[in-house]
């Protein structure tokens, strides 16, 4: 995330319409859920909560047993 910057200023996105509208948006950009969240921070104030809310749960990877041999 960005330091603050009390002379930038960037639109708030707190409404879930909007932030789904945005998310939208940057899917070309974003190669990964954490390069989405990047960009979102990055360029809007907003609700974290509604981001995860919007963002796909990343399944979890099998643990494989090793072999018995």
């Amino acid at each position: 995330m960005l330091h603050s910057d009390p002379l930038l200023t960037r639109p708030t996105l707190t409404h879930t319409g909007l932030l789904a509208r945005a998310v939208d948006g940057l899917k070309g950009e974003a190669a990964s859920s954490a390069e989405m969240w990047r960009l979102l921070t990055d360029n809007y104030i907003v609700d974290l909560d509604a981001v995860a809310a919007l963002m796909p749960i990343p399944e979890p990877e099998p643990v494989w047993l090793a072999a018995r041999g």
